[in-house]
């Protein structure tokens, strides 16, 4: 998901300060960014994919159908737009959604405070990081 926007800094790094509608990925970033998505899933992925299909609510193989044909239609849409959207919090509002479907009672509502919790916490965490980052590049 960050791929386009560190591409599009990269260009803007080069030189090429006029705002485009499309930017060339370098290829060794698509590496890069694939090898982070395994590193993520090969360290905390069985924890949210854990979460996400077996606490917020029960998924049977119908829910699960209907969660991510939900997902994959909200992705598809923003992606045609040009907005940037997380994949997985989209699929976690469709989760939501079908366990909403079943009533509040079939939701684990604790999780699901869990995870919200967690969403909050991660702006302001990344701004940090972000600045901070910068602070040492700008430095340099």
């Amino acid at each position: 998901n960050a791929i386009g926007p560190i591409a599009a800094a990269i260009t803007y790094s080069q030189g090429n300060v006029e705002i485009a509608t499309k930017v060339a990925v370098p290829l060794w970033l698509l590496v890069f960014g694939g090898a982070g998505i395994v590193i993520g899933l090969a360290t905390w992925g069985y924890r949210v994919i854990g979460t996400i299909g077996e606490r917020v609510t029960e998924i049977t193989p119908t829910r699960g159908f209907c969660a991510e044909f939900a997902t994959a239609t909200v992705v598809l849409v923003n992606s045609q737009l040009g907005m940037p959207i997380s994949t997985t919090h989209v699929l976690v509002g469709s989760v939501i959604g079908v366990g909403m479907a079943r009533g509040i009672k079939a939701l684990n509502l604790r999780i699901i405070w869990d995870i919200m919790k967690a969403w909050i916490a991660t702006v302001p965490i990344a701004a940090v990081i972000s600045a901070v980052i910068f602070k040492v590049l700008v430095v340099v």
